[in-house]
């Protein structure tokens, strides 16, 4: 490992930090007269980076050596596959996540998972649980939303995909969803992270909409610690000065995240733009950029949903974009994973 120190220390803070290089079995060597460049020699662990960084005698670090984090992209390591169901991300599959932005009541729920299955979808996303900027807005049906979420992937053996707002509610929400989603705003919610990071099942991670790349995968880095590698990562759009979308969507944050991490990445076109006619385009542009899925959002008829109508799209318009990620897909050899037939065993 190699850190640059402040160029004003005082001894104390010298001192604490070779006091925990010794703690930890390196030995110390500087490569500057002016004693900046501290060199540590031996064998690392994913918490030693942070460790040197909480030190107040650090200014950085210039390379971890053999500390690294567990969502690094390491020589050899092959892509992380995570599998929900009949959906697979990474290692050239690609999945179609779709849904409404919350499920209201079984009949509509029931329609749009069978209009998305025929159309390509293997997970059904829809929250029963609802994040929302006012206190006063739609928070989801709740407890009756995952009663609702449990008959649907009875019925159409669509994989779940739905929000955990609160650690308390991990068990419960477990219990239906294939994957757990965590929200933009609960990205650096470290309590929630790791307790569906116990849970051992695939986590949805959205990145915060002010979050640094570095940020969010240190959010994803909790739930791996816990021993749960099922992480997926999702680019949904960060926060921008331009009112004309609802978000950016970072395409070049996808292409960098699929160079440094071995875990997949997928893009909600849906929440980046806020706009049902930009969802195509910018679905292209992150399956372009390498993304291994989408999460769109889906309904027959935005202007009567409780939440985000604006921005969701109809079936038609969800099977274009189905057709799309199969022919970006196989530009550079990936498939998009199709639904088995339905009622067809597992």
């Amino acid at each position: 490992m190699l850190l640059r120190l402040r160029k004003t220390l005082t001894r104390a803070e010298l001192e604490a930090v070779l006091g925990l290089a010794r703690e930890l079995g390196y030995t110390t060597r500087f490569l500057d007269g002016g004693k900046e460049l501290l060199a540590l020699d031996g064998v690392g662990a994913p918490d030693h980076r942070a460790r040197f960084e909480d030190l107040a005698g650090v200014a950085g670090i210039l390379d971890a050596g053999d500390a690294h984090e567990l969502f690094e992209r390491r020589a050899g390591r092959p892509d992380t596959i995570v599998r929900v169901g009949d959906a697979a991300f990474g290692g050239g599959k690609v999945a179609l996540v779709a849904g409404p932005c919350a499920v209201e009541d079984v009949e509509s729920a029931l329609e749009i998972a069978l209009a998305v299955r025929e159309r390509g979808a293997t997970c059904m996303r829809g929250g029963a649980f609802k994040p929302r900027t006012s206190p006063y807005s739609f928070q989801g049906a709740r407890e009756r939303g995952l009663e609702i979420l449990a008959r649907v992937k009875l019925e159409t053996g669509l994989a779940i995909v739905t929000e955990v707002l609160d650690p308390r509610d991990v068990g419960a929400v477990g219990e239906v969803a294939d994957m757990f989603q965590i929200g933009s705003r609960n990205m650096q919610n470290s309590a929630l992270l790791i307790e569906v990071g116990k849970a051992k099942k695939p986590v949805l991670l959205k990145r915060g909409f002010a979050a640094t790349l570095r940020e969010f995968l240190l959010a994803a880095e909790y739930v791996l610690a816990q021993g749960n590698d099922q992480v997926v990562l999702c680019e949904r759009g960060i926060r921008g000065f331009d009112p004309s979308t609802r978000n950016v969507l970072d395409v070049g944050a996808v292409a960098h995240l699929k160079r440094v991490t071995h875990l997949p990445v997928v893009v909600d076109p849906s929440h980046a733009s806020g706009r049902a006619e930009l969802v195509r385009p910018l679905a292209r542009a992150g399956l372009a950029a390498g993304a291994d899925g989408l999460i769109v959002e889906v309904h027959p008829h935005p202007e009567v949903t409780h939440s985000d109508g604006e921005q969701a799209i109809g079936y038609d318009a969800f099977g274009l974009v189905a057709a799309d990620a199969r022919a970006i897909a196989a530009l550079d050899g990936r498939e998009v994973v199709a639904p088995r037939p339905l009622g067809a065993k597992r």
